[in-house]
């Protein structure tokens, strides 16, 4: 799999004085009444969402496989000095030197307090052969000091581009050497119509030089939520859906001392799903189990590295009909939520090939034009399209097809009678 990049700069100590101010200046600018990750969460897709997409205009970009981090400039008004700070999942801050952002109006002026949404990754060359970390910005909070998270997607997009990318990008140009001190370079995610997705699985997607695990559409009507978004939707191949949980290892007793766990044996690798917290700790239950054969277990021990206790990536094998490894996810806080993991379930049953996107698109495309003549409403957005995306060629309207027929291949999520996922209410007398 791509490797996830480590997210550069030097760490704000928790609970210090500098990083209590952050997070409340932050509270602040997004006009939030918490200090906790402002940043936006994405549903799984499924079935029901096709319909949603012919009802209302969504933008569509590709899935990057990196790691979220929101990107805040932090001006101070009186100096004119600028600082960056990377915000992770954790809501830990991570400062970074060498960035300077010009206004969009004076460019001799700094641009004052933004906060931008997007992913670093890893984006490999294949004719030099080198790796380059890049930041790849897609909605913005906060611009020049103003909140703009109210506002819908194409607005947010148009001061993402115009007030904190284009002034940035043309300062590079003009002062390359301004270039050589940043720890990586910025550029804004290409966005396309939501029934644009046959250039984005075409183009798009076989141009990229970072790993990519599925497609994320956006409304273009709603606002910037921070927390789960139910207008934000993450579509992957439902055999590619995956899920974060908390990785316990649990190894039965030795036949010499019972009171003592037997290392040497190959252990239950229990899969545990994040509850919320409870007097401020996270809470975990045991949800299932993740598959780990011998030859596996044989290199795990081999690597020396810690299993027990870590957030670990986990995809459903319909082969073997049990949860397999991808990989950790160090830089999450926690597993996904109870809830999530069974919307995430259900999209892996119910979920959406990349042929039924493709099929559904024409009458998504009827059905976007046919609201361009009507007036504009809560629910529908006129807006001009996104730069990347260009206008589609003029001609004849497809006519609306019948919805493709969606079947669930992948039989029962598991056969385990141990699982949570499937099987029983009860067993042996206990609720499950």
């Amino acid at each position: 799999m791509p490797r996830i990049p480590d997210i550069p700069g030097n760490i704000v100590p928790h609970r210090s004085d500098q990083e209590i101010w952050l997070k409340s200046h932050v509270a602040r600018l997004c006009k939030l009444d918490h200090d906790r990750f402002p940043g936006s969460q994405p549903v799984s897709f499924a079935s029901k969402h096709l319909e949603r997409l012919e009802k209302q205009d969504f933008w569509v970009c590709e899935k990057s496989d990196g790691i979220r981090v929101l990107f805040f400039l932090q001006t101070d008004i009186l100096s004119g000095s600028q600082v960056v700070y990377l915000i992770d999942r954790h809501n830990s801050y991570r400062e970074l030197p060498g960035f300077w952002f010009p206004h969009h109006e004076k460019h001799t002026a700094p641009l004052k307090d933004t906060i931008i949404d997007g992913e670093l990754v890893i984006d490999f060359d294949p004719r030099t052969r080198q790796e380059a970390l890049r930041y790849l910005a897609f909605d913005c909070l906060v611009v020049d000091g103003q909140n703009v998270m109210s506002r819908p997607l194409d607005k947010r997009y148009g001061r993402l581009r115009d007030w904190f990318y284009k002034p940035h990008s043309k300062m590079i140009q003009e002062l390359p050497h301004m270039a050589a001190r940043q720890p990586f370079d910025i550029k804004v995610k290409d966005i396309s119509f939501s029934y644009g997705i046959e250039q984005v699985f075409q183009v798009v997607i076989p141009a990229l030089h970072h790993g990519n695990d599925g497609l994320i559409y956006t409304c273009v009507a709603t606002p910037y939520i921070a927390g789960t978004d139910q207008n934000i939707l993450k579509w992957k191949p439902p055999s590619e859906n995956s899920i974060d949980f908390k990785l316990v290892l649990r190894f039965p007793p030795s036949k010499k001392n019972p009171s003592q766990p037997d290392y040497h044996v190959k252990p239950f690798f229990g899969l545990h799903v994040y509850c919320g917290d409870e007097r401020g700790q996270p809470k975990y239950e045991p949800y299932d189990e993740m598959f780990v054969d011998d030859a596996e277990w044989e290199k795990m021990k081999l690597s020396g590295e810690q299993f027990d206790d870590r957030i670990v990536e986990v995809h459903w094998d319909s082969t073997v009909s049990h949860w397999r490894m991808m990989r950790f996810r160090d830089d999450k806080p926690n597993g996904n939520f109870k809830s999530v993991v069974e919307n995430i379930i259900q999209s892996i049953a119910d979920g959406v090939e990349k042929e039924a996107l493709l099929a559904r698109s024409p009458a998504i495309r009827t059905a976007w034009k046919a609201r361009l003549g009507q007036p504009q409403s809560a629910t529908h957005s006129t807006t001009q399209p996104p730069p990347a995306a260009g206008r589609p060629p003029n001609g004849p309207q497809p006519t609306h097809p019948p919805p493709p027929p969606v079947s669930l291949r992948y039989g029962a999520i598991a056969t385990s009678q141990w699982s949570k996922v499937s099987g029983p209410p009860t067993f042996a007398g206990m609720i499950r």
